[in-house]
C-alpha cells in the first residue's frame, strides 16, 4: 500500500511543533552544553586554577612569560606577597571560590636590587589588597620573578621594577629565569637601565649620594685646594 504523498510533510510539521514547544528546554540543553565546554577548555589550559605556590604554575606559563591578575598581601623583604586572582566565569564566580584554596605567591621584582627606602616607598606607594599584573620571567624555588605592573588612574598603568629605578631606589642586576642571549632578556634589561639612568641624570635617591661623594672627591684633589692645604699648613707651623 503506498504512503500518502502528505506524511513525510506531516512528520516534519510534527518535529517542528515539538521543537517549538520544547524551545525553551533546548535552549537550556544547549547553554549548559556551551558553559560546560567552557569550563572543560578553561581547566585544561588552566585559566580559572588558582595558583598557591609558585610550583603549582605550569613550565609552560613561565616560557611563555605569561601574565597573571593578583592581590596584595603583604611586603616583605623577600619580596610581594601576591594572591592569585584567576579569570571568573560567568555565573560560576561563587562556585569557582568554592573549589579555590588558600595561600600566597611570593613575587620578586626582576632585574633590580632594592635598597631599604625601596621598601618603605613601597609601602608608601601600594594600597592594601591593591590588584596588580605580574608578568612570569622565571621561578626559583618559591619565588617568581616578575614585572609587576599596577594601574595608575583609568588608563594609566606603570611598571613597579622601572618606577623604582627612576626613584633611585634601586640598581639594575641580572633578570634571572629569562636565557642571556634572548630577545626579550636584551628588551627588559634596556628598558631598566633606561630607568636607572633617568635616576643617576636627576641624582636621585642613591644617585645623589654618589654625586655629592664625586664632587667631595673632586674638590679635595683638585691641585688649587692641595696647595691651599700645604700653604695653610705652612702657615700654622711657621707663625
Amino acid at each position: 500500500m503506498a504512503e500518502p504523498q502528505g506524511q513525510p510533510a506531516n512528520y516534519l510539521a510534527r518535529i517542528s511543533e515539538w521543537a517549538d514547544s520544547h524551545l525553551t528546554v533546548l535552549r537550556n540543553i544547549s547553554t549548559g552544553m556551551a558553559i560546560a565546554g567552557i569550563i572543560l577548555f578553561a581547566k585544561s589550559i588552566k585559566l580559572t586554577t588558582k595558583f598557591t605556590s609558585a610550583l603549582d604554575i605550569p613550565v609552560e606559563f613561565i616560557e611563555k612569560n605569561v601574565k597573571l591578575r593578583g592581590r596584595l598581601c603583604h611586603i616583605t623583604e623577600k619580596g610581594l606577597e601576591v594572591e592569585h586572582v584567576p579569570i571568573s566565569l560567568p555565573f560560576l564566580s561563587s562556585l569557582q571560590r568554592k573549589w579555590q584554596s588558600n595561600g600566597v605567591l611570593l613575587v620578586r621584582l626582576a632585574g633590580v636590587e632594592l635598597t631599604p627606602n625601596a621598601m618603605v616607598w613601597l609601602q608608601e606607594e601600594l594600597k592594601p589588597a591593591q590588584m596588580m599584573w605580574f608578568q612570569l620571567l622565571g621561578r626559583e624555588d618559591l619565588v617568581l620573578d616578575c614585572l609587576i605592573l599596577v594601574n595608575k588612574g583609568r588608563f594609566f598603568s606603570v611598571c613597579l621594577n622601572e618606577e623604582i629605578l627612576r626613584q633611585g631606589l634601586g640598581k639594575t642586576t641580572r633578570i634571572e629565569g629569562l636565557h642571556h642571549d634572548s630577545p626579550l632578556y636584551w628588551k627588559l634589561h634596556k628598558r631598566l637601565l633606561q630607568a636607572e639612568l633617568k635616576a643617576l641624570k636627576k641624582n636621585k635617591g642613591i644617585w645623589k649620594e654618589s654625586y655629592f661623594e664625586k664632587l667631595r672627591d673632586h674638590i679635595s684633589n683638585n691641585k688649587f685646594v692641595q696647595k691651599l692645604k700645604q700653604f695653610a699648613n705652612w702657615l700654622r707651623i711657621h707663625i
